[in-house]
């Protein structure tokens, strides 16, 4: 965030030759006339692209299966596409009946058969064939199907977990079994999971405009000014949103967030603008000449501060979940259209309302803050004891917080929802938490599989081992079992097993039970395969331990490197760079203390997004820091004047971040949602903190190393007698 005390103090300050300066300067001005030449143009331009932005908007596709973000290399993937191509089954899942007579079921049985999608139903009844005595099942599958008045029906589908034609078809079973039955699994809870985010969607952005627009009307000098800028962020908003159809498709989390953050970080260009402007407007009579320079000061000072948050959203890009690419793309590609936007359309809109903006200025109602600043400058030792003080145990949580966050992502939704009451149901009746699925090469012997079985069944926390073995046993000859019951469980290349666990996904118990059971597998089969939502989300717990590590190493050189060649400076970043990091370090360490525990995903996105959107704080005080001293005043003076000039800047800065997502937190009843918002909400106030409080203290004590390794500062030699002052 950039405010008009700043604007004389670009980020990049020009260290080129005078003639070049100037030619730099006069481009900047020319570009500046163009778009307010061409203001009309563009506002019209803007709102005919908002058409094909709406309806790209509208068929983006929107994946809400988390999973589907694992990458196509592990064998738990590899296991679920030979599912669909060998057994033409991609998704599974239970129905629960409860009270419901046997001739209910059979009743709702053939309507469901009847389907779209729906490849297989098996109750118990269609395990042997019809002249085959009921008698003869197995004890242990019959009470695998039923418990008390309660009975499961095992449906698969002809199409993926997260698909849409899956979705539809659960939604059909819903609606076919007149709400006799509960349907578990993981397609299930995708599907309740898009019908929850489709009917909040619309109201996290009214509530972020909201108070986004109640946030800037307290600190902004004029009345309607929040209202433009609404409008001209909306119009990148929309873009961005539309030009995601080049995607294919988005996750649920990024099409949920990337409104809002976009809204919350681009925020700050427009406030710069404006300010500039204003500034501007005293020294040009012509307000078309003043814009021109403002979008000059604009584009010179804007450019260095989204760098550092367009590179902490394309640090997500390096992750191998990539979910993090999603995310990363979008609201990478969302800052430079909140930019332009900024330099094109906001200035078109401004000029356009001119004479209203002027009938409504006033009085920002942010107070003088020279006592504040001076009083920091004063006690500046006991900042710099403070941070000496919270940053081990700020590291402590951070690093525990990462160690407790859930995997299960069940978990992140309400306890009502349909899904989750099937879930509770099909593990306090049936004792199911989760359900593997096994491949085993076609060419192992009947016998071993039963010897494998037997083995299996003696795993802690296995109910129970289905294969066509186990339905049939030694006795019964193959010649009766049902084509449906074998087209389900066997294939040219492989045969299927079914195993019920007691375990709950992404407990420990079920990781160790996992391990036992590949073991017993590769004993009789190399090539075998364990799938199934558990498997996956044990590759997820795996793969993203890594990725927190490799994108918060990546986000921190990245946003290191810039500020070095923006600041030209070496212990500047090392500076700046550890005050966010301790800001991130508390912000994340809070749930430990707590007692709260994040979604999986929390720490990894907030880590980089924090430190991209917050470390332009740092960056606007250090500039204006920078400038003092090289103009010979004193280190206390300096600092004094940076800190003073910077304050309000960054209190808006943060409050717009806050009000944009604190509103979300609060209404969603997704808990992946609400945690994101909420650890980015209280991100932009402790990172306002340690900047106003801990930086200026940084500098008091590092001022003369920073003075040998930055290119630029250079205090005179006249005013060295004043430095201990």
């Amino acid at each position: 965030m950039l405010s008009s005390e700043a604007s004389d103090s670009p980020i990049i300050q020009p260290k080129a030759k005078k003639e070049l300066r100037l030619k730099g300067e006069y481009t900047g001005m020319k570009f500046g006339k163009i778009i307010v030449k061409s203001r009309v143009a563009i506002a019209v331009l803007a709102l005919v692209l908002l058409i094909p932005s709406f309806f790209g908007m509208i068929f983006t596709r929107v994946n809400y299966d988390m999973l589907n973000y694992l990458p196509d290399s592990l064998d738990t993937i590899k296991g679920q596409e030979y599912l669909l191509e060998d057994f033409d089954k991609g998704a599974f899942s239970f129905l629960i009946f409860e009270g419901a007579s046997e001739k209910d079921i059979i009743e709702a049985e053939e309507k469901i058969k009847k389907i779209d999608h729906v490849a297989t139903v098996l109750w118990y009844d269609d395990l042997l064939d019809v002249s085959v005595p009921m008698e003869m099942l197995p004890d242990k599958v019959y009470s695998a199907f039923n418990s008390g008045d309660a009975t499961l029906m095992a449906v698969f589908f002809d199409s993926s977990s997260s698909s849409d034609e899956t979705m539809d078809a659960i939604t059909q079973i819903r609606s076919v079994a007149n709400g006799q039955c509960l349907v578990s699994g993981i397609s299930a809870m995708v599907t309740d999971l898009k019908n929850l985010c489709e009917s909040e969607e619309a109201i996290y952005v009214a509530i972020a405009v909201a108070l986004a627009l109640a946030a800037m009307i307290i600190f902004m000098d004029n009345w309607i000014i929040p209202l433009v800028f609404l409008a001209s962020i909306g119009v990148s908003i929309l873009l961005n949103l539309g030009s995601n159809i080049f995607l294919g498709e988005i996750s649920y989390i990024t099409k949920a967030l990337s409104a809002v953050l976009q809204l919350a970080v681009t925020m700050d260009y427009s406030i710069f603008l404006w300010h500039s402007y204003e500034e501007q407007k005293s020294k040009y009579p012509d307000h078309r000449e003043a814009m021109a320079c403002a979008i000059k000061e604009t584009v010179r000072s804007v450019l260095g501060s989204s760098i550092t948050t367009v590179a902490g959203f394309i640090a997500l890009c390096f992750m191998t979940f990539t979910l993090g690419r999603d995310l990363g793309i979008v609201m990478a590609k969302g800052v430079i259209l909140g930019v332009i936007g900024c330099i094109t359309v906001l200035p078109a809109f401004i000029l356009i309302l001119d004479k209203p903006l002027e009938r409504t200025m006033h009085k920002s109602l942010i107070p003088p803050v020279k006592k504040l600043a001076a009083g920091i400058v004063k006690i500046f030792p006991v900042f710099l004891i403070l941070f000496a003080a919270i940053v081990y145990p700020a590291f402590y949580g951070y690093s525990s917080t990462n160690d407790e966050v859930y995997y299960d992502l069940s978990q992140s939704l309400p306890s009502d929802m349909e899904n989750v009451i099937a879930n509770t149901k099909l593990k306090d009746e049936f004792g199911m938490g989760a359900t593997h699925m096994i491949l085993i090469d076609s060419s192992v012997t009947s016998k071993d599989i039963r010897k494998m079985s037997s083995e299996m069944e003696k795993v802690d926390g296995v109910n129970m081992v289905l294969g066509l073995e186990s339905i049939v046993g030694p006795m019964i000859p193959d010649e009766i079992i049902p084509d449906s019951v074998r087209s389900v469980l066997e294939s040219d290349r492989w045969k299927m097993m079914v195993v019920s666990s007691e375990y709950k996904t992404a407990s420990n118990e079920i990781a160790r039970q996992m391990s036992e059971l590949n073991s017993i597998i590769d004993k009789y089969d190399e090539k075998g395969l364990l799938i199934g939502e558990a498997a996956c989300t044990g590759d997820l717990i795996d793969i993203t331990s890594v990725d927190f590590q490799t994108v918060n190493m990546i986000s921190i050189i990245a946003i290191f490197v810039i500020i070095a060649v923006v600041e030209k400076s070496i212990s500047l970043p090392v500076i700046l760079v550890a005050v966010i990091e301790l800001a991130i370090f508390i912000n994340l360490g809070l749930p430990h203390y707590l007692g709260e525990q994040l979604p999986f995903i929390a720490p990894i996105c907030i880590s980089t997004i924090q430190l991209g959107a917050t470390v332009d704080y740092a960056i606007l005080m250090t500039t204006r820091y920078k400038k003092e001293r090289s103009l010979g005043n004193s280190k206390r003076g300096s600092i004094l004047t940076a800190l003073e000039t910077s304050i309000p800047s960054i209190i808006v800065s943060a409050m717009g971040l806050f009000a944009a997502t604190v509103g979300v937190s609060i209404y969603s009843d997704v808990d992946m949602i609400a945690s994101l918002c909420a650890l980015m909400a209280r991100g932009a106030i402790i990172s306002m903190f340690c900047v106003i409080l801990i930086l200026p203290a940084m500098f008091m004590l590092f001022d003369k190393v920073i003075s040998y390794t930055t290119i630029g500062f250079k205090p005179k030699k006249i005013m060295e007698a004043s430095e201990n002052d």
